[in-house]
């Protein structure tokens, strides 16, 4: 267990570790300083590349919640034929390779003469992040009482008034889970943003790994270490909120 910790951790750990090292190298140990995370904070390109990437997560992020969300009521709530099967449609996106996934978006963008750069990276990221989404939601609602909306109708609610004050509120922590999820996903994405990016569009998921074309050097770190902490920060919250709504549906 021990191995296995050290295996997977140790790598993540010496690059944070190496972030604040006094030298140009990542060889040896010279010394703590914070100078190339001041370096890497007034590097425009940076900038630039991390306003693309939040400006990319934010707007997937609220169109794949919402689809995500109507995705996973339905698969809840409706029963068809075939819906076996078109709910492992659905899946597919989770567990086919994301290089697929990034073949299949650039095939699809070049059919529709669509060209390359912030809109396809969006579009990408929100094909790939709904059923993420749709997983989480339909988990959420499997313990519904359906009971909450029938009283609701008996006592002369109509239709839309009984999905905003019974069913939405339970799905609040679900939504909440499935949007930073989604969020997380699109930031830290590489595969898919590197084959449907254009001229101008460059994450920064994307200009980390420019960077480290020429040389690993403490900035490259410095930068690595920030996505790190705020991905680990967003998927805490999203743990901690899908633990606490599995605890009330259990409660």
């Amino acid at each position: 267990m021990g191995f296995t910790f050290v295996f997977l951790y140790f790598p993540i750990v010496s690059l944070i570790a190496f972030s604040f090292n006094d030298s140009k190298r990542n060889i040896t140990w010279q010394g703590f300083t914070l100078y190339y995370y001041e370096k890497a904070f007034a590097n425009a390109q940076l900038h630039e590349a991390f306003l693309n990437s939040l400006i990319i997560a934010a707007t997937s992020t609220t169109v794949s919640t919402i689809l995500g969300a109507m995705l996973g009521l339905s698969l809840y709530r409706f029963r068809f034929p075939a819906q076996g099967p078109y709910e492992g449609m659905v899946h597919l996106p989770i567990v086919i390779p994301e290089i697929c996934m990034a073949v299949a978006m650039v095939a699809f963008f070049a059919t529709v003469n669509m060209p390359l750069g912030l809109a396809t990276i969006t579009v990408s990221h929100i094909a790939f992040s709904i059923p993420f989404v749709a997983v989480v939601i339909r988990a959420r609602m499997a313990g519904f009482d359906h009971a909450l909306e029938e009283a609701s109708y008996d006592l002369g609610a109509s239709q839309w008034q009984t999905f905003w004050n019974i069913t939405f509120p339970y799905m609040k922590p679900g939504l909440l889970a499935g949007a930073l999820l989604a969020f997380t996903l699109s930031l830290d994405d590489f595969v898919i943003t590197f084959f449907t990016s254009g001229p101008g569009s460059t994450t920064f998921p994307i200009k980390i790994y420019s960077m480290v074309r020429f040389s690993v050097t403490p900035e490259v770190n410095a930068a690595s270490t920030v996505l790190i902490v705020l991905t680990l920060a967003l998927t805490m919250v999203a743990l901690f909120v899908q633990s606490r709504s599995q605890g009330n549906q259990h409660g």
